[in-house]
Order: structure tokens, then sequence, then C-alpha cells
């Protein structure tokens, strides 16, 4: 039977929670959602430049946080998905680029879309390096603790991983996550985003080009999308009648998540849903059912 574990907050403060608010689950590609946050507002005190070539390259920092870098995805290297199954060690940054690159890139910077974990981990380093800061500790300092956010963090070992509620504790390494793997509860999952979109994180024009969102098409079969698209760091689209969403889904070996603000409803709703499988689009739908019976 399906377990799932979901927390929802309205613009006005009203919340709702089911399942385990003291569980933690990784938090897996809504990791990326943090990364972006953080490089944000790094660019505002101008610590970093969105649109500054990074590390000599020709793809910029925006380019990375929105997948038009042109950077191809270890997701697609069968041999990455075996070593995971196997439970062996985390490969080295270096074999992990030489087998990914290993054709080159896929595009020119700017002249398409592909989503890329390496990109995001690209772009940890370069905000890390530029801010002399790990990203446990800007997460810490730029979203943590500004939010109250007492159960979130970076997640780096087995034996931290082997905490979490999820099947895969215990047997996976989280160096797989080459951007790294945050976690925590369902409740600061949904606050953080909260957080972000009532503006207690960002600027108002920060959040404006957070936003911006490149279109990618429509309905997805069997998700509930209807509108798809990337931000900086967010998925952006719609999902049928709960409207406009933007967020971001996560899944990994034995769990999956959907973190998404819904601001078309009669009040904006911010949640989060985890639950088991390997299937976002089951907590993409959980979620938009339990948001559009809100209120």
């Amino acid at each position: 039977m399906q377990s799932f574990h979901s927390y929802c907050i309205s613009a006005s403060g009203e919340e709702r929670a089911g399942g385990d608010m003291q569980a933690r689950f990784p938090y897996w590609s809504f990791t990326k959602t943090a990364i972006a946050i953080c490089a944000l507002k790094l660019s505002e005190n101008g610590t970093v430049n969105l649109d500054g070539c990074v590390d000599g390259e020709a793809y910029t920092l925006r380019q990375l946080l929105n997948h038009t870098a042109g950077l191809p995805d270890y997701g697609a290297l069968k041999d990455y998905h075996d070593a995971v199954a196997a439970g062996g060690e985390p490969w080295s940054r270096d074999k992990l680029l030489s087998a990914a690159l290993a054709r080159g890139m896929l595009f020119a910077p700017d002249a398409g879309w592909s989503y890329s974990n390496i990109g995001y981990m690209l772009a940890r380093e370069h905000i890390e390096a530029a801010s002399g800061l790990s990203f446990a500790q800007l997460m810490t300092d730029l979203i943590s603790t500004p939010l109250g956010l007492t159960s979130v963090a970076l997640v780096t070992t087995r034996e931290e991983f082997a905490q979490l509620h999820c099947e895969a504790a215990g047997k996976y390494a989280p160096g797989w996550v080459y951007h790294g793997c945050l976690a925590g509860n369902v409740r600061d999952a949904a606050r953080l985003l909260h957080g972000l979109f009532s503006g207690k994180l960002l600027s108002a024009a920060s959040m404006a080009e957070m936003q911006v969102t490149i279109p990618l098409g429509g309905a997805l079969e069997g998700r509930p999308w209807t509108e798809c698209g990337y931000a900086l760091g967010l998925m952006s689209g719609a999902m049928g009648e709960a409207g406009r969403s933007a967020g971001h889904s996560g899944g990994g070996p034995s769990c999956v998540n959907a973190v998404y603000h819904f601001p078309d409803l009669r009040e904006p709703v911010t949640g989060a849903c985890f639950t088991d499988g390997h299937y976002e689009g089951v907590a993409e739908t959980e979620l938009g059912r339990l948001v559009q019976n809100f209120g």
C-alpha cells in the first residue's frame, strides 16, 4: 500500500499535515531549488555574476541553473545506473565527467535545453568557490536559519543516509548525487518553498529572475502536468485544475517527492508530498489533489 507523507500551508498560514512529520527523507532534486536560491542570493550581494562565464567555459551560471548550458547528464549512462544498483562507492568526479562528456557537449550554450545534474554540480562548485563557503554552510546561512528549518541538512555518507525514512537507507551512498542531496522532514520542505514565495529569502528582483521560465511543452503522460517549463531551479508550468505550479520533484532509489507552490488556487498554497516508489508522478498527483481540497 502506498504510504504518503504530506504538509501544506496556505498564504494565510493555515496548515494541514498527513503522515509522519518527524521522519526525514532525501530531498533528491529539490536540492536544485536550494542551490539556485543560494546562487541568486549571492548574486544580490555581488559575490557571483549569473551571466558571467563559469571557470573559463562558454556557459554561464544562469545557463547551468536553467539547463541551457548544453551539458549532458549522467542519468543517461547505463554504467552509472549499474554501479548504483550494485551498491558500489560513487565514482570520482573525474571519472564521472569523463564518462558523461565522452561525446562532448549536446549543444552550444543557450541553443537548446537539456536537464543536467552535472550542470548543478558545476553550479554548486562555482558558488562554493566564489563565496569561500561550503554548500552546507550556505544552506544554513541563507535558507535554514532565516526560515527556522531545523531538520534540513546535507547528507554525505552512507551512515547519514541510513537514518532517513527510505527503503534504500543503509544501502545507498548519497555521493552518487553529485550536486549534493539535502534531507529533511516533509514540513521543512514545504516551509522552504513557502518561505521563498513569501518573499523571505530573495529580493523582488531576484524572485522575478528566478521565475523566468523556458517553456518545454504540454501534458506529460501519467503525470499531472498540462504545461511544462523550467526556470532557475524551479520546474514551472501548470498541473491541470490546480493551476500554475512552481517547485521541484525529486526521485532516487525507492522514494520520490513533489514540492510545489500553487498561486492560482482560491488562496495560494505551498505543499510537499513524499512517498515510496520510483515515479515522481505519484507524488505530484497526490499533492495536486491535496491542494485543491485545501481551505
